[in-house]
């Protein structure tokens, strides 16, 4: 699977609801859809839809227990979102680098002009 595609699938909040509410484990498809039901107001086969994306572009699995059917995260498109965003991470770091080294200059200023603020 491509990244734009993880991107599109990710791209839908309903979508990334399911996804955070299998990150604390198995679940049953009646009780993902009872949560999505609630909070976006969309009907059973609208979350169905969902889930089905969800399971044909790999990032859900599915396996069927008696009568129910209980899905979990699949890791691996993931850990290709993660690979792509690892590019642009050093951005991040020297943004944080460069704020690090602008709080301590602004503290030094502040410690000479004789102020003491309250987080030091």
């Amino acid at each position: 699977m491509g990244h734009v595609h993880a991107f599109d699938v990710l791209g839908d909040p309903v979508r990334r609801r399911i996804l955070e509410l299998l990150a604390s484990g198995e679940q049953a498809s009646g009780e993902v859809s009872a949560v999505i039901r609630d909070e976006f107001g969309i009907s059973q086969p609208a979350v169905s839809q969902h889930l089905k994306v969800l399971r044909d572009s790999g990032f859900a699995s599915v396996r069927a227990e008696g009568n129910r059917r209980l899905y979990a995260v699949d890791a691996a498109p993931l850990r290709e979102v993660d690979a792509w965003l690892e590019r642009f991470r050093g951005f991040w770091d020297q943004r944080l680098d460069a704020l690090g080294t602008e709080l301590a200059r602004g503290k030094r200023e502040r410690r000479r002009q004789g102020e003491v603020s309250r987080d030091e």
